[in-house]
């Protein structure tokens, strides 16, 4: 790998993985952006690479080790199962890569550790992709909360949760990294550190298993942050759709219907309730994942290699004292 120059040259991206979410989401909003050209896309099928290649160019590689041992990229996007997801962006930061990761970056904290140790000492750039942090409709709460539109804040309540999956689905296989917890749950725990921080406790939690396919198929958690203000999550693959979250405080209520999975095109909606009124405010459309792209391009000529590495640690941590402190029951 050559180095990237601090002009405004585009980076060289490689895709590892041609999943479909890749197709629907990921790419169309990578070439939107100068800021990378897609290089070469690798799949274990080479006929599928062959595919991807032909929809948005790059060439087709048959097999992620021969995508890595190329020196023509720059950074790589990991859109693998959850459970190949540490394992290769290591591979690709030993190869000299920075990487974008789909979630969750790692299972275990001590899995993260090791895999943000090495972006540390290689000077690289490793990013979990959470793309709804990046949406606008996430600053116009944050303004609200910060202008004291709902008071002093006292407590979130997240969701994203939703109905039974097509058997054959890999979230439902332990050894792909299958669950509830790493597929769904993440996103309102990513929520609740958005607005209460890095320091919470998870004070009670609880999940229920699927015992046919070993996998969590639903849970909740209450965490509590250090100044006592406290945060309620529930996820799963069992129940009607809900992809949202509320901030409730002292003098009124916000709350958005669809925080996590935004379309490009798509209006969001936010509830601001005070005062014994409710107002519905419309929300401008937002590419979240072109903007995630963006900031990780940013993060690379940057060289912050510490903020995104911290932001991994700091998550896996917590999804795994929710899954050690669980309570498990049979669904």
């Amino acid at each position: 790998m050559s180095t990237v120059s601090e002009d405004r040259a585009p980076l060289r991206m490689g895709l590892l993985g041609c999943a479909d979410f890749a197709q629907r989401r990921a790419l169309p909003s990578l070439a939107r952006l100068r800021d990378f050209t897609l290089t070469a896309v690798a799949s274990r099928d080479a006929d599928k690479a062959k595919r991807f290649a032909s929809r948005f160019g790059g060439d087709p590689v048959a097999g992620y080790e021969e995508l890595l041992a190329r020196d023509d990229l720059d950074a790589v996007y990991i859109p693998l199962p959850a459970a190949l997801h540490a394992p290769w962006a290591s591979r690709a930061l030993e190869a000299g890569l920075h990487v974008l990761v789909e979630k969750p970056a790692a299972a275990t904290a001590e899995e993260a550790g090791r895999l943000t140790r090495l972006a540390r000492e290689r000077g690289l750039v490793v990013m979990e992709n959470f793309a709804f942090v990046h949406h606008t409709q996430q600053e116009a709460v944050r303004t609200l909360l910060a202008d004291g539109a709902i008071g002093e804040l006292r407590c979130l309540t997240a969701e994203f949760a939703f109905p039974p999956l097509p058997a054959t689905d890999i979230r439902y296989r332990p050894g792909l990294g299958g669950g509830a917890l790493l597929d769904a749950g993440v996103y309102p725990l990513r929520a609740a550190r958005m607005f209460l921080g890095d320091d919470l406790e998870v004070t009670g939690a609880t999940l229920r298993t699927d015992t046919g396919r070993r996998v969590d198929v639903a849970g909740a958690a209450l965490l509590t942050a250090p100044d006592g203000i406290s945060a309620q999550v529930g996820f799963g693959f069992v129940h009607s759709y809900r992809c949202g979250y509320t901030l409730w405080g002292s003098a009124g209520r916000i709350g958005l219907d669809r925080a996590y999975s935004a379309p490009d095109d798509f209006a969001p909606t936010l509830t601001l309730e005070r005062d014994g009124r409710t107002e519905r405010r419309r929300l401008a459309p937002d590419g979240q994942f072109t903007t995630l792209f963006g900031n990780f391009a940013a993060a690379i000529r940057h060289k912050d290699v510490d903020g995104p590495a911290h932001d991994i640690e700091r998550q896996a941590h917590l999804v795994e004292r929710v899954a050690v402190t669980a309570r498990r029951f049979p669904l």
